[in-house]
């Protein structure tokens, strides 16, 4: 079964920085884009970054930009998010996924094109 296992979450204060983990099974992510997601109680799942095969980057959430980035070991089957300066708008369930290309959800907004959805990792920022 191909899917992602997701791990690094945690609590952690206003300012300071978290680094998340995205591990495939059952497939290798060399051949995809794959995608950072996070979701709210009651609220829609929204697309925070996402990386092509070749390594380029896609903003999808403007709160996230100069804060996040995203970068992938293929060698370790692993796609990593580095969140900085995190306050308490960041607070939410994180999800990775891959795709065939990251377009998708900046023309579709469409969580079908993106598939093996992990169970996720929570990040809680709090004082």
């Amino acid at each position: 079964q191909s899917r992602f296992v997701e791990s690094g979450g945690g609590v952690v204060q206003p300012g300071e920085s978290l680094r998340l983990s995205c591990t495939a099974s059952g497939f290798s992510i060399d051949y995809y884009d794959i995608a950072w997601f996070r979701q709210v109680p009651g609220k829609e799942r929204e697309g925070v970054l996402c990386i092509a095969t070749n390594s380029r980057s896609t903003d999808y959430l403007d709160s996230a930009a100069g804060r996040f980035t995203i970068s992938r070991d293929n060698a370790k089957n692993t796609v990593y998010l580095q969140m900085n300066n995190l306050n308490s708008q960041d607070t939410a369930k994180y999800f990775c996924s891959k795709t065939w290309a990251c377009s998708n959800w900046q023309r579709e907004r469409n969580l079908l094109s993106f598939t093996s959805w992990g169970q996720g990792t929570q990040v809680t920022v709090s004082s």
